[in-house]
């Protein structure tokens, strides 16, 4: 898949007239749903994706071994484990695949030097002085991330790499520390209510409001294994006639909140400076967004 492949099927524009996916407004998602294209921007980014390519990988394997890379050279069951909302054989056949392309350490510094040459493309007249005040205020809530990275893998394998200096880098640095240690938790509470790694994906759907299948189907898994897994959300309560049911909402609101339950305790730090520091972080991904560098639909951009 090459960049033009990849703009064609992951970052066309949304179709006219939907209406906005049904999330709550708390702080903690706020905050993750503003930074969310900062801390992609090494995946979706042209300098990013270059410096992938320079290594003889493309979008898909470039996307699992540079987000898996961080926790070493893992075993492929590690990665789906991991990984956890991806169909387990495309996870394993795209990750061997790159590992048999790319070096651990090349990708890690290609990861690095496209976020980085994409964030200076894209935002290079931001003055240097409010990029690392972001950085600073990140970093309070960083720093509890990785005090304690009990089941959260992810999230312990960026801890084990060194800061980056540039002050951009910096910034990609730590949110995706928050970004990963919010999905390490979020996946943990799916797990613990019960779904699967396609159920966690069927039911966010349901619960934004996006059309079915538009977000797990994107992950690899075949129409039969979803049907079964809607199969199996019926026969506990949770769906009924393609909607989630109350009692089915219910469930899928109770691992909202303890996922921003633990996020609230990491961001806490960071203090009465949270609510400007995600408009400050909005406005950034939001010029991402604009410049095509990033998906412009608002529920993939939620849908974590």
């Amino acid at each position: 898949m090459d960049h033009t492949e990849l703009t064609a099927a992951f970052l066309a524009p949304p179709p006219p007239g939907r209406p906005a996916p049904r999330v709550p407004a708390g702080p903690a998602r706020a905050l993750r749903d503003a930074a969310e294209p900062l801390a992609t921007i090494n995946f979706w980014g042209r300098p990013a994706y270059a410096a992938v390519e320079a290594l003889g990988l493309e979008f898909l394997t470039g996307y699992v071994w540079a987000r898996a890379a961080p926790m070493g050279e893992p075993t492929a069951p590690v990665v789906v484990a991991a990984f956890g909302v991806f169909e387990p054989g495309l996870v394993t056949s795209l990750y061997d695949q790159a590992r048999g392309t790319a070096t651990r350490a090349d990708v890690l510094a290609a990861r690095e030097q496209g976020a980085v040459e994409s964030l200076h493309e894209l935002l290079g007249d931001v003055p240097t002085s409010e990029v690392e005040t972001a950085v600073a205020q990140l970093r309070r809530a960083t720093d509890v991330a990785v005090a304690d990275v009990a089941g959260r893998p992810l999230v312990a394998g960026l801890a084990s790499l060194a800061w980056p200096t540039d002050p951009w880098g910096q910034l990609w640095h730590a949110v995706t520390i928050l970004r990963e240690h919010r999905g390490d938790t979020h996946q943990a509470a799916n797990v613990a209510a019960g779904l699967s790694g396609v159920q966690m994906n069927l039911v966010t759907e349901y619960w934004i409001g996006w059309e079915p299948r538009a977000y797990a189907g994107t992950r690899g898994w075949s129409p039969e294994v979803m049907d079964a897994a809607d199969a199996d959300l019926r026969e506990r309560g949770w769906l009924a006639d393609g909607e989630l049911t109350a009692a089915g909402r219910a469930e899928r609101d109770r691992i909202e909140q303890a996922t921003d339950d633990a996020m609230d305790r990491v961001l806490a730090p960071i203090g009465t400076d949270l609510a400007a520091l995600t408009a400050q972080l909005d406005g950034w991904s939001n010029r991402i967004v604009a410049a095509g560098a990033a998906p412009s639909d608002p529920y993939k951009r939620v849908s974590g």
